[in-house]
């Protein structure tokens, strides 16, 4: 099954991919993050209006959902843009009140989720410890995402009556940058050293909403860099000659730019049917989530190496634009969770709802 999008949809992802080319191209990536200082992305997308798209109207979005969501992780993927503030904001918003989802779509404040992006979000990781009066929060949280973009935190804390999100503003904290082969992306550590809290919501069944959304917007992000690492590897094999003739006229280059068109085709369907099903809040939402992040994430690295044999030692270097899409890829493979730890999550599902047998 292919998936079709609604002409209205087929604009705003076209109209999205023209903007960053014009706005972004990779030699204005690779300036940012030489520079170190990748707001400007952030701050362009407030300013011209993309940061409200997937929000409703109410909060003075531009209206959409996850499937818009997943449609500009795929657009980001493609153009290999520093996009941590702009998922670490969608990953936040099943938390916030409308108060808070209304001043975040404005682009006043980012409210960050202190999870390790190295894991599920809603795994049971360690919770920090709220102090006894609700009024602090200690304990230490590494590879927070977006980490020192952050004006408040949203921390999962444990009490009495269950697992609850205290708000921490970040000048309470401190961050420790940590470097990231990926450098389009920006983690940290963070220190809660009795830092004071602002309120504490009993919300936190909904970091389940976060995991699934996690799930879903990094693996329309992996669609976007294996379309384009396929195009980059066919272009190069119309380009490089051996033997005197055109690489991609050798029978296994043609075999791996197949394999790497099916992947392409197959993560297209899976993570935009899963970004669907999280609108519609179907049942198993949740489990076709889990199988887009595992599904696609993992076929797409592995795409990524067959695009690097295609290009050789070039595909590395910094002067080209594949290792970009590459480290992505590697990337989206073990952020917020490796296909392993999603497959178990399959499993569970599928166990827990499959017939017994008489």
């Amino acid at each position: 099954m292919h998936w079709e999008l609604s002409d209205e949809q087929e604009l705003f992802a076209s109209s999205l991919r023209e903007w960053l080319a014009a706005k972004f191209p990779t030699d204005t990536v690779r300036e940012l993050v030489d520079a170190g200082d990748t707001a400007g992305f952030a701050e362009a997308l407030v300013g011209e209006g993309w940061w409200g798209v997937g929000y409703a109207e109410d909060v003075d979005g531009q209206g959409g959902g996850i499937l818009e969501l997943a449609l500009a992780a795929r657009e980001f993927g493609r153009a290999a843009v520093p996009d941590s503030r702009w998922l670490a904001a969608a990953l936040s918003a099943p938390l916030l009140s409308v108060e808070e989802l209304a001043a975040q779509v404005a682009g006043e404040k980012l409210f960050v989720v202190a999870v390790r992006a190295d894991r599920a979000p809603g795994d049971g990781g360690r919770t920090l410890r709220l102090s006894a009066d609700g009024s602090t929060v200690t304990g230490s949280v590494s590879h927070v995402l977006a980490a020192s973009d952050a004006d408040v935190f949203l921390v999962p804390v444990q009490r009495p009556e269950g697992l609850a999100i205290a708000r921490v503003p970040a000048d309470g904290a401190t961050t420790h940058a940590e470097h990231l082969l990926d450098r389009s992306r920006s983690a940290a550590t963070v220190d809660f050293d009795a830092a004071p809290v602002s309120a504490v919501s009993s919300d936190g069944s909904s970091l389940q909403q976060v995991g699934r959304r996690a799930a879903v917007l990094i693996a329309a992000d992996a669609l976007g860099s294996a379309e384009r690492m396929l195009e980059l590897a066919v272009e190069y094999s119309k380009q490089r000659k051996q033997f005197g003739q055109f690489i991609g006229s050798f029978q296994a280059v043609k075999h791996a730019a197949a394999q790497m068109l099916v992947t392409v085709e197959s993560a297209y369907s899976i993570a935009l049917y899963a970004a669907a099903a999280a609108d519609a809040e179907l049942a198993d939402a949740d489990t076709i989530a889990a199988v887009a992040k595992a599904q696609v994430t993992a076929p797409v690295a592995d795409l990524a190496d067959s695009a690097l044999t295609v290009h050789g030692a070039i595909g590395y270097t910094w002067e080209h634009d594949l290792h970009l899409f590459y480290k992505r890829a590697k990337l989206d493979r073990v952020l917020f969770g490796t296909p392993a730890t999603w497959n178990e999550r399959i499993a569970a599902a599928v166990l827990d709802t499959a017939p017994s047998e008489s």
